[in-house]
């Protein structure tokens, strides 16, 4: 009587295939029993303090030169309290723009919101920002961005 040499070798993969598994299985509860502990992580490295943001990287990230600039000369005498560092156009009535007042860091405002107490950001379109009054006077202001020097 002859043996198929092909079902052989079937019944001893089949054979080696449940012998590891039930060894991996046998490892594996051994080890889950036995109770190893997990490793402690302090939490100081669980909560690393995150740099603030400067505003300068901001003003590049946002398209500004290295150095903020105000309008052109033609604007009201308030265009040297205003600086644009940078500009976020969106959607029609959206957008936001980093702007520093009186040489304070630069801070991010929304378009419909306080400036400060004097102006408010009307719209932002392309590389400039169009400020008016808050007090309801007709004085309006458009801030330019720098041009790019290389």
């Amino acid at each position: 009587m002859q043996t198929d040499a092909y079902r052989l070798w079937f019944t001893r993969i089949v054979t080696f295939t449940i012998s590891a598994l039930a060894a991996a299985s046998v490892v594996y509860w051994g080890l889950k029993i036995r109770g190893l502990p997990t490793p402690v992580v302090p939490s100081s490295a669980l909560l690393e303090p995150t740099p603030a943001a400067s505003s300068q990287a901001i003003a590049r990230a946002l398209g500004g030169g290295m150095t903020p600039a105000a309008t052109p000369l033609t604007a009201a005498p308030a265009a040297s309290r205003y600086n644009l560092i940078g500009v976020v156009a969106g959607r029609i009535q959206a957008g936001a723009a980093l702007i520093s007042v009186d040489g304070q860091d630069a801070k991010p405002v929304r378009v419909g919101t306080l400036v400060d107490n004097e102006m408010v950001l009307e719209s932002v379109d392309g590389r400039q920002a169009v400020l008016t009054s808050s007090t309801g006077s007709s004085a309006k202001l458009t801030l330019e961005m720098p041009k790019l020097t290389q």
